[in-house]
């Protein structure tokens, strides 16, 4: 029996490749036998929904997405906690959550040939615990700093686009940042601390291959949690692109925990994870083993 597949498209990753890989992945799929439904919106939260829908009425045996970490992100939130496996078309332009699962990378007929082929992996998958509405999940990292900081700032703006826009965001920010004060409760144990930077990581890298918390597992049912401690500005400028290496983990400033349940509270300070802007802190986090199949 031929597979049902349900695929969502990004039709901007790649820097405006993902339209061509999209078609691309659905000839191939078309052309091995599935049966292909594409479940693509106007806008991200149309996709969601659609997707939620499909894998709610059992329409579809298996969820794609093609595009970077951010559909990754997408798919996680629709199957997460299910038994609907996803499979990953990486097309984006960091692709980080793809590439430390040994999947293809800018590589549709190999991704594909991982989806037909149907063979699983579970893989653990972060749950942002309360709040109204669906639960909200990630796989890769949480950023709750001078990152996410920086999100912010940037997504303010409608110009200049692409990475020029956070390379600027970066020099602004950084004359007016100051350390955060933060609460940090982990496995139920209290931490106090001003950091300059705090990343929750299930998985080891974001934001183009850097390796935040390079030891994280996608398997290991734990949570990294970095903590870069107060630095002044020079000092953090020296020791962030040691970030690329997962060497900044030796300077005497980092420091890094572990465990199953997180809760971070910082004032105004709103969490990005996987690339997507997720929530204002306080947030309370669980890493669920094994919540999410993956394709792979």
């Amino acid at each position: 029996m031929a597979p049902r597949l349900g695929i969502v498209v990004n039709p901007t990753a790649g820097r405006n490749a993902g339209r061509r890989t999209g078609r691309d992945v659905l000839d191939l799929l078309r052309s091995a036998g599935a049966d292909v439904h594409d479940l693509s919106a106007a806008d991200a939260a149309g996709a969601l929904a659609r997707a939620r829908a499909a894998v709610a009425d059992r329409s579809v045996d298996a969820l794609v997405v093609v595009g970077g970490d951010g559909m990754v992100h997408l798919g996680a939130s629709v199957c997460a906690g299910t038994d609907v496996p996803l499979g990953i078309v990486a097309a984006g332009t960091g692709n980080d959550i793809a590439r430390e699962l040994g999947l293809p990378v800018r590589d549709p007929a190999a991704a594909v040939e991982r989806v037909l082929a149907g063979r699983t992996r579970a893989v653990d998958a972060v749950r942002s615990v309360g709040g109204p509405g669906e639960p909200r999940w990630f796989v890769g990292v949480l950023a709750a700093g001078f990152d996410a900081v920086v999100n912010e700032r940037a997504n303010r703006w409608r110009w200049p686009t692409g990475a020029t826009r956070y390379t600027l965001a970066v020099l602004r920010e950084l004359p007016v940042f100051r350390p955060i004060p933060y609460v940090l409760t982990l496995d139920g144990v209290r931490h106090v601390t001003d950091a300059m930077l705090v990343a929750v990581g299930n998985g080891p890298a974001y934001g183009g291959g850097m390796r935040v918390t390079p030891d994280a597992s996608f398997d290991d049912g734990l949570l990294d949690v970095l903590v870069l401690h107060r630095l002044p500005v020079p000092e953090f400028l020296r020791v962030f692109p040691s970030v690329f290496r997962g060497e900044h983990v030796h300077h005497p400033a980092v420091e890094v925990l572990r465990a199953r349940e997180v809760r971070l509270e910082a004032r105004g300070i709103v969490a990005y994870a996987d690339g997507e802007r997720f929530a204002p802190l306080p947030l309370d986090l669980r890493v669920v083993p094994g919540a999410l199949h993956v394709l792979a």
